[in-house]
């Protein structure tokens, strides 16, 4: 009998065809929307394994209802809608889509950074309200970004590839706070690992690229923001939780620092009433860090290879709770 797949969005044909290719029997959400808990587990009940997107919540109660599930591969590289401890418990390995997305993501967060230093957004606005008259020079000052320094929360993948850009593009110096030493980082860039209260202190950009979890849940608050430079731009790309947006608005809104670029918000979408969206030095997008054709199919390339793999051989190419596997083959 062959296995079955949910698949809760849709998502690029490419993996589609694979799991096809592979025998095994498909079902996908075609709704307009992420599918309620209720449905989910519903869906969930009839399949092997499970394709999951972002917004599907995969608490403990889904795997209460779910603990047959063999497999679930997450459409993303955040899976902090997963309770992965749960399903280590439940002895269900769970995967995700590094590197496929790094690029589409550093680019979001390098166009983010030169939108808010240059109040990019805010200034095509008063184009559409009529209010481009005439050159003042003194109006609608920005700030150069060549030879500053950017400071990396969060030196992954992603971090990596942003580091790579702003180094090559504006010759930035790099600091950096992680969880462990990147050797690569500090060989390729000259990265400096700083604590986090250094880097709050001497980074002119501050760019998030850490994972959502219960350490970095609203790290940049009142106080964080309190110890940038007056003349520092905060960018997120990584989850809106990470930092909050309250205290975020307060510290734009009194000068403690000087800009933002955000492509995640919290909570998302953010409202179209959100002060933030009026603010000259502030640049927001839709969280739109890995919707390119490139990075999408090789979302759902590696999401397709990973439930195969497991399959095949019991291993998983980007297994996040690998003791799961080790388990299985013991």
């Amino acid at each position: 009998m062959s296995k079955k797949v949910l698949i809760t969005r849709i998502i690029p044909g490419k993996a589609h065809e694979m799991l096809s290719k592979a025998g095994f029997e498909l079902s996908v959400w075609e709704g307009s929307g992420p599918m309620t808990q209720p449905q989910l587990i519903e869906r969930a009940k009839q399949v092997n394994a499970i394709i999951s997107l972002g917004a599907d919540k995969l608490d403990k109660h889904f795997f209460s209802q779910c603990s047959h599930l063999e497999v679930i591969a997450q459409f993303a590289v955040g899976y902090d809608n997963i309770d992965v401890a749960e399903a280590t418990q439940k002895n269900i390995p769970v995967s995700n889509t590094p590197d496929v997305l790094s690029d589409a993501t550093a680019d979001v967060a390098l166009g983010l950074m030169i939108a808010a230093s240059r109040k990019m957004f805010y200034l095509h606005k008063t184009i559409e309200r009529g209010e481009w008259k005439q050159f003042e020079p003194l109006k609608n000052l920005g700030i150069e970004l060549s030879g500053k320094t950017l400071g990396i929360f969060g030196m992954g993948r992603i971090g990596m590839v942003m580091a790579q850009r702003c180094r090559g593009a504006f010759n930035m110096n790099i600091l950096y706070h992680n969880r462990t030493r990147n050797a690569e980082a500090e060989k390729v860039f000259g990265a400096r690992y700083v604590s986090f209260d250094e880097l709050l202190q001497q980074s002119d950009v501050l760019s998030v690229h850490s994972m959502l979890s219960d350490e970095t849940k609203g790290i940049f608050n009142k106080a964080a923001f309190s110890k940038m430079k007056r003349t520092a731009i905060f960018i997120n790309t990584s989850r809106g939780s990470v930092h909050n947006e309250e205290d975020l608005i307060e510290a734009l809104q009194s000068e403690t620092i000087w800009g933002a670029g955000l492509d995640v918000t919290n909570p998302e979408p953010m409202h179209a009433d959100n002060p933030l969206l009026q603010m000259p030095n502030v640049a927001v997008l839709p969280h739109i860090g890995s919707p390119t054709v490139e990075a999408r199919n090789g979302m759902a390339r590696l999401a397709a290879e990973n439930i195969i793999e497991f399959y095949k051989t019991g291993k998983m190419l980007t297994c996040v709770n690998s003791s799961v596997l080790n388990k299985n083959q013991n």
